[in-house]
């Protein structure tokens, strides 16, 4: 065939969506697009002649040039009909391909510049009948495997001389694919497009095959399951009429909830229920026995045994869900939103089965939203959510059931919250982990080892249902104050993420946006009836509070609710502001001050750092030394680890005897106090090594020690400061108490990222490396000014005057 000169026209263009129109195809389609209609009655103006180009993304609402093919069909439009509902339909015809040269205009419609594609064939040789001839064999393969077109179709295709055109009606006709339409309309050379499409039909028939094959066995599956079904109900029949005066046997009903569920239990289960049903109807109905199987069959049916189909989670509304139940918590989020991630990559490359979901432990202090966190998972992976606590529990059977054999026996725990949740793969919280104790019945910690192994728990087997039961699909998550009285083999099993006490700042905001507006709309008052400042809260937080999380702060707002709804209810007031000044009169005198340090220099007292369950708090170690013989009395609630801290402290001191001014007999000659107020609370662990040793030496030498200064660290014999735990608790402790300045172990510096920045802004945190580092920061070499001191402490309402103020001893 000759090669046509090329020539370029200028036509609208009509972007197409699931539709792609050949040379020589007559379409008639609806257009609804304001732009597509434009386009299309410009080239109907004009000479009838309108360009049709596929869209590459169906579900593009607006293309332009960029989401269309460049290759397209020139069309006649032979026919235009207005629709009652807006739409224009349309009549035409296909004449030749193009391509786009250039895009000359996109509004009000595309318009384009177009360079005609024609067709080439060599019509030499033996090549092109045989892929006609092969593809008329695909074609009928095709058509008899997958049933697209009609057998009546091929004779008719069959009679098409054009290869050209024998290729295009082929692919318009038996090629769903739009891809794959748009790859035979770009291909131009008649050989090439005839073996493309050969190898595309190829593809299809294979496809068909595997999918008539799936649908076989989907139809055995189903007619093997009516069956079934229809043999149980039949079954049920012939044991009613054979139970003579009792046609309504007590397995009936168990029977048909079997056969609803049969297909959804396990092997194992299966043989279980079909065992238990047929000692069920050999059993006397007033036999004991009869109620216990009944129980067990009754349970196992009620049991979600598969899970189902997870939707794929938005990272982005989990985050959103995330920040909009909890401000601040990053790190937990974080983590989450890192889970939610793997999810979703395994469920799009198709390995959902490789993935285990982690056990989570969130340790924090009481308050700080720790269950709140585990329903704002579930919340966020669109999962039920179940709870289970487990302070206090002492029998295992609590978590693994008790055997049948018992009386009243039920399945434990973990199977009682998932049938509650009525799926298999909820988020299943555990709540106060640390508090499980050891009683006579059992180790509850031991029986939750299997639980919470993602290697085993995909069998976990209840003692009560004995069958294994799949928990790999439960999403655990487990709290706890502390780590400390967890077990180790279950402390292993869990990853444990840290949820910190919070600052004041991050209190006022709780309180701000989650804490008021609930107290608010339980109280019944809106937001215009109670108005409360930040500086007020700021107040109320200061004054009235002391904790690591906000359980005591929310029911301080609980009372100024109920204060003014009291007011407003009274007094007939629209609106009730609370200021600071307020506070006192709602309630009563604050309960603490902010700032619990002294002001003036004092000797013998230092103060220190400590780490509790509830977060973090200051301590003052106070020492005083008398002429004796050398004894070391330690008092105040103190561990062994504590006394073996001062101890060592006082080996240090006399080995640097020379260094620090004291004699070398000091030791025999002088008796050393060391208390620590608060003794009703216990103490113990080797971070008031460094506080312990200032405060002696400050005894000793009888240098003031700076009140302006707290400090932590452990100590060895040599001098050396150790790191220790609970920095971020602990310098958040010193914040809340005005302390200015906080010395701290040289390894412990890189803990300082999980402080606030707001906090380290505010405080000089100093490193230390050795004792003499934080000797050099505490103690003043100036002499003590007695009087200075005298006066600081009246002032402070300490004593009740000067003579009352002993002595600074000077004689060591």
């Amino acid at each position: 065939m000759p090669r046509r000169k090329k020539d370029s026209l200028v036509l609208p263009a009509l972007p197409l969506r699931g539709i792609l129109v050949f040379p020589q195809m007559i379409v008639h389609f609806d257009v609804g697009r304001d732009k597509s209609i434009a386009a299309l009655e410009e080239g109907y103006a004009a000479d009838q002649r309108v360009f049709f180009v596929a869209q590459k993304s169906q579900q593009e609402q607006e293309p332009d040039s960029s989401t269309c093919y460049r290759i397209g069909t020139i069309a006649q439009v032979k026919q235009i009909t207005r629709m009652p509902d807006g739409t224009t339909r349309i009549l035409a015809e296909g004449a030749e391909r193009a391509r786009i040269v250039r895009v000359l205009h996109e509004e009000p419609y595309m318009k384009v510049s177009l360079e005609r594609v024609p067709c080439t064939l060599d019509e030499g040789g033996e090549r092109i009948p045989a892929l006609v001839r092969l593809a008329n064999q695909y074609l009928e393969d095709l058509v008899q495997e997958s049933g697209r077109l009609p057998p009546d179709a091929i004779p008719s295709l069959r009679e098409i001389d054009d290869p050209a055109q024998f290729a295009d009606i082929v692919a318009a006709n038996a090629l769903f694919n739009i891809d794959h339409r748009q790859q035979i309309l770009e291909t131009a050379d008649v050989g090439d497009r005839l073996e493309l499409l050969c190898q595309i039909m190829a593809r299809e028939k294979q496809i068909a095959l595997l999918e008539r094959d799936v649908q076989t066995r989907i139809q055995q599956q189903i007619e093997k399951h009516n069956k079934e079904a229809y043999l149980q109900e039949q079954l049920i029949a012939i044991q009613g009429e054979l139970g003579g005066d009792n046609p309504d046997a007590p397995s009936a009903e168990l029977r048909r909830q079997y056969a609803r569920q049969r297909e959804s239990m396990p092997v194992e289960a299966r043989e279980k229920v079909e065992r238990e049903l047929a000692r069920l109807d050999r059993m006397h109905p007033e036999s004991p026995d009869s109620g216990v199987i009944q129980n067990k069959l009754e349970w196992m049916l009620a049991m979600p045994w598969t899970a189902p189909e997870e939707a794929a989670t938005d990272i982005s509304a989990a985050r959103a869900i995330l920040n909009e139940d909890h401000f601040g918590l990053d790190d937990v989020k974080e983590r989450l939103i890192e889970y939610f991630a793997v999810r979703l990559m395994n469920r799009l490359s198709g390995a959902n089965g490789k993935i285990k979901n982690p056990i989570l432990c969130l340790v924090g202090p009481p308050g700080v939203g720790k269950t709140s966190v585990a329903q704002s998972i579930a919340k966020a992976a669109g999962r039920p959510f179940v709870r289970m606590s487990l302070g206090g529990m002492r029998d295992d059977a609590e978590i693994r059931g008790h055997r049948s054999t018992y009386i009243g026996a039920l399945p434990g725990g973990l199977i009682s919250g998932i049938r509650r949740a009525k799926a298999a793969n909820p988020v299943f919280l555990l709540d106060e982990i640390d508090k499980l104790t050891v009683g006579a019945q059992g180790d509850p910690a031991a029986a939750l080892l299997e639980a919470l192994d993602p290697e085993q728990n995909k069998a976990f087997r209840d003692l009560f249902l004995d069958v294994p039961f799949d928990l790999s699909r439960v999403m655990f998550v487990t709290t706890a104050n502390t780590t400390d009285t967890i077990p180790k083999p279950l402390l292993d099993r869990m990853e444990l993420i840290e949820i910190p006490s919070y600052t004041n700042i991050e209190k006022l905001q709780i309180a701000r946006r989650y804490l008021l507006p609930k107290q608010r709309e339980a109280h019944g008052l809106s937001a215009s009836a109670l108005r409360m400042s930040d500086q007020t809260i700021d107040s109320l937080i200061a004054g009235y509070t002391r904790e690591a999380g906000v359980r005591e702060l929310e029911r301080r707002l609980a009372s100024v609710c109920r204060k003014t709804a009291l007011t407003i209810v009274e007094t007939g007031r629209k609106t009730v502001t609370v200021t600071p000044r307020m506070l006192e009169g709602m309630m009563g005198l604050p309960k603490y001050h902010p700032d619990q340090t002294e002001d003036a220099p004092l000797c013998g007292i230092v103060n220190g750092l400590a780490y509790t369950p509830v977060g973090g708090s200051t301590l003052q170690v106070e020492c005083v030394v008398a002429p004796g013989s050398g004894k070391l009395e330690i008092t105040g609630n103190l561990g062994d680890v504590m006394r073996e801290s001062a101890r060592a402290a006082v080996s240090f001191i006399r080995a640097r005897s020379a260094a620090l001014g004291l004699s070398a007999d000091f030791y025999q000659k002088t008796d050393i106090h060391i208390h620590v107020p608060e003794g009703a609370v216990p103490k113990d662990g080797p971070s008031a090594g460094v506080t312990l040793t200032c405060a002696i030496v400050s005894a000793l030498t009888g240098k003031l020690v700076r009140q302006d200064v707290a400090m932590t660290g452990e100590i060895t014999l040599r001098g050396r400061v150790l790191p220790i735990g609970g920095v971020r608790e602990k310098i958040l402790a010193a914040y809340r108490c005005g302390v200015k300045q906080v010395l701290l172990p040289e390894d412990n510096l890189r803990d300082l990222k999980n402080v606030p920045p707001q906090v380290r802004a505010d405080m000089d945190i100093r490193a230390l490396r050795t004792i003499d580092d934080a000797l050099q920061g505490v103690l003043l070499d100036a002499e003590p000014d007695r009087q200075t001191v005298r006066e600081a402490h009246i002032s402070k309402g300490r004593y009740s005057s000067p003579a009352a103020y002993p002595a600074v001893s000077k004689s060591i």
